[in-house]
């Protein structure tokens, strides 16, 4: 939405401007569906050239993603803890082998049905259920589980960041293909110098619309929306490194609520539920 309002008021503010300083919107927009078509034509072809066809399959979710902003919520948070406490309160009161039917069906498990948007994401369940189930075969070195869980965090974070890296690969690229873009419009201009100077200033108007163009798409539009995207990745892969957080701790011997108050810490800012927050969640939560 807060990408919507935005460019809003950068196309507002550039074309409002130039009209009221007494520009002519016509030259402008009659040139501007041929300069779109070289340009963004080219984008395309670019973007197509540089990427893996996964890539390209994905850039319309990922748009999307950018303008909804991050799937999760300070609620979300405050529910991951609450299942987290759990799970690790069952493991060190019965032993990790009494969280075993748990990880193994999530969908049938009580502990993961009190928290149901959490067990029905099958990404962030199985990450869960997995580590666990590597703590349950005796994998307890808080060091090495923090080793493994930290390099498929960055791994998962490298992976998701390609599509931001190429959409701002494609901003770097747009004031070129808008030279270009401008450069047709001189030849064509060229070709045609035995014309009146009147023609002849509407035609190099019009080849300088593809400059003007290449910049502001460059920078107006696409670099913002791959800023955005970079930065909703960021905030969703905190979501995992939580889960990280109060497993190694788990496995360091703290006590439940002391292993939730770490990982709490580890929330972004803007997101993070305060202590008392989290206690009243947790006791609001009734799992058998």
């Amino acid at each position: 939405m807060f990408i919507l309002i935005g460019l809003g008021v950068v196309l507002a503010c550039v074309f409002g401007s130039f009209v009221a300083s007494g520009g002519a919107i016509g030259p402008l927009l009659a040139s501007m569906p041929f300069e779109l078509l070289t340009i963004l034509g080219a984008a395309v072809g670019t973007f197509v050239m540089a990427n893996s066809i996964g890539a390209v399959k994905h850039l319309p979710a990922g748009i999307k993603k950018a303008m909804k902003g991050s799937q999760y919520t300070r609620q979300d948070y405050l529910e991951l803890l609450g299942l987290l406490f759990h799970v690790t309160k069952l493991a060190a009161a019965k032993g990790m082998m009494a969280i075993e039917s748990h990880i193994e069906d999530p969908q049938g498990s009580t502990v993961f049905g009190a928290f149901p948007k959490i067990r029905d994401n099958e990404h962030v369940c199985s990450f869960i259920c997995d580590y666990l189930r590597m703590a349950g075969m005796n994998a307890t070195d808080p060091f090495q589980m923090d080793d493994v869980m930290g390099r498929e965090l960055k791994k998962n974070l490298r992976e998701e960041m390609h599509l931001p890296h190429a959409l701002q690969s494609v901003s770097d690229a747009l004031p070129a293909l808008g030279i270009v873009a401008a450069v047709l419009g001189v030849i064509k201009t060229m070709a045609s110098i035995s014309k009146p100077p009147i023609v002849l200033g509407e035609m190099i108007a019009g080849a300088l619309v593809g400059t003007f163009l290449g910049i502001l798409l460059a920078y107006g539009i696409v670099a913002p929306i791959a800023g955005r995207l970079g930065g909703v990745v960021e905030e969703e892969a905190s979501y995992l490194d939580l889960v990280r957080s109060v497993i190694v701790a788990h496995l360091q011997g703290n006590a439940p609520q002391v292993s939730v108050e770490i990982g709490r810490k580890s929330i972004p800012s803007d997101l993070m539920p305060t202590f008392q927050e989290v206690e009243e969640s947790l006791s609001a939560v009734a799992v058998n």
